[in-house]
This record gives structure tokens, sequence and C-alpha cells, in this order.
């Protein structure tokens, strides 16, 4: 085994743990509020399909990653204002957005490219290149949203309050807290990250839109966030922990080791097995995924 065996894996890992680690520290984020989303799996598949129209329509990748994650932005004030301002149920919006994108994309790569299924884009975002593979500005970028999101949500009065009415929002509301404000704009800062996520996979990782590109991320992300018991920093660890695995397969499919099939269910099978390995250890906001009613 040279180098290049060793260093070639670690270098896909961090290109792939980046969609995951910022949608789990999205989600992390809009749970300590005490809203919850399983629509992220839809977020990053529209993402990543507007994302790749709005970078070939504008020529430059940067525009793909802002479009993604305006996608974000606006899917996450309607699970908002459905969650917060409607007291909706916190699941049902997600299944929602889920089979919306389920059905948009696909049909939207038919009617705009004309293509069935996928659509290859013809440029990327740059990459820093190395002997070992190519690394992206998203990974330290990712890095960074990680570390600044859990200072400003444990070291901060801004998170205090955010946990302050993910955990007791009669409390935060009896001190004068906007209970709805602060859900609602952590579910958009929640799902604006995943939309930037999305639009990475698409304009910046693959540089391809395919219709089922989203592959299963939006749910590793939700077992990523309560791995990582809800702090975006060590959302980083298991994040890089999928992504390895991710990119192992990536990595082992083209040598024929063991059948492909095997090879492609290890990113899911590691993640059953560390979900397993929580269960009942995790223990989410106390008013997560709660409607909060004003008496």
């Amino acid at each position: 085994m040279n180098v290049a065996d060793i260093f070639g894996p670690l270098i896909l890992s961090l290109m792939a743990m980046v969609p995951i680690v910022l949608t789990s520290v999205g989600a992390a984020w809009s749970e300590r509020a005490g809203v919850v989303s399983i629509g992220y799996e839809g977020v990053l598949l529209m993402s990543a399909f507007f994302g790749g129209i709005f970078a070939e329509m504008s020529g430059h990748a940067t525009i793909g990653l802002l479009g993604g994650l305006i996608v974000g932005l606006l899917l996450g004030m309607l699970h908002g204002f459905l969650t917060v301002y409607l007291k909706g149920d916190h699941v049902i919006p997600g299944i929602g957005i889920n089979l919306l994108a389920a059905g948009v994309v696909p049909f939207g790569i038919l009617a705009y490219w004309g293509t069935a299924g996928q659509h290859q884009l013809p440029f990327k975002l740059y990459h820093w290149r190395t002997q070992y593979g190519e690394i992206s500005p998203m990974v330290p970028i990712t890095i960074i949203i990680a570390v600044v999101t859990w200072w400003v949500l444990f070291k901060t009065p801004l998170g205090l309050r955010v946990r302050a009415v993910g955990e007791n929002p009669e409390a935060a509301d009896a001190l004068g807290i906007n209970v709805e404000k602060y859900r609602f704009w952590s579910t958009v800062y929640g799902h604006a990250l995943a939309g930037l996520a999305g639009a990475y996979m698409s304009v910046d990782w693959l540089g391809l839109v395919h219709k089922t590109m989203s592959g299963g991320r939006g749910f590793i992300a939700l077992a990523n966030m309560v791995f990582s018991n809800w702090n975006p920093l060590v959302s980083l660890i298991g994040g890089w922990l999928f992504g390895f695995f991710d990119a192992l397969a990536t990595w082992l499919a083209p040598k024929h080791i063991i059948p492909g099939q095997f090879i492609l269910m290890l990113p899911y099978i590691m993640t059953l097995i560390i979900v397993a390995g929580i269960i009942g250890k995790a223990k989410p906001p106390k008013a997560d995924g709660k409607p909060y009613k004003r008496e």
C-alpha cells in the first residue's frame, strides 16, 4: 500500500463530509430551538437542482451555491410558518418537502435540460489540487461554520435564548423572549445550511444534477445530529466518520475487491450501527417538536 492509497480516501472523506456536516449543524441549531424537520433530504435535492440551474445561468459556480442557499432558506420559511406560526405538526411538512422534491427534480431535469434522470454541469467550483486529490474551499468553510455555530449556540446570549425556547418555551416567554421569532429564524437557518449543502453537491463536489443525488444524506445528517447530541462541533467528527465510509465505498468500488452492491451499502450500514449504539443515550431538547401556544 502506497501513500496515495492512504491519503486518497482521506481527501475524499473531507469532500464527502461537507453536505452531512452542514445539514446536521443546521438541524442541530433548529432542534435546539425546538423545531424538528425531516425534510432535509428534499432540501438537499431541490437545492442541488436549482443550484445547478443558477450556476449555468450565471456562469459562476458560486452563484449556484448562493442559489441553493436561498432555496433552502425559502423551504425553511415554509416549514417554519407551518410549524411555528400555524402550530402544525413538525413531521408532516418535512415529508411534504421530501415528496415535493422527489417529483419536482426528475420532472425539472427533463423539462429544463431535456435529459432523463441527470444532467452534467459544464463547470464546477475551483478546487485546490494536491497529489492525492482535489480539495474544495467548502471544506474549510464548513469547518468554520460548524465552529462558529457551536460558539454562538453555547457561548453567547443569542445561543442561550435559542436553547431556552427549545428547552422551556413557557419560561422563555415569561422572560420576554419572543419564542415564535427565535424558532422561526432558527428553522430558516437550519434549512439554509442544508440548501448550501445541496448546491455544493451539484456545482462543486459531483458536478452534476441527478434525480436521486441526495442519496439518503439528509437522513444520515439527522443520524449524525443525534450522534453528536445536538452539538454542532461534535457534528464535525460524526460527519467526517460518515463521509469516510462514503468515500471508502467510492474508493473501493473500482477495485472489485468485493461485490459493488455491498460496498455501496457501507455508509448506510455504519449509520444503522452508530444509531443503534446511541439509542436511549442521546437526549433532545425537552420541547423539541412540540408546538408552543401562548396561554
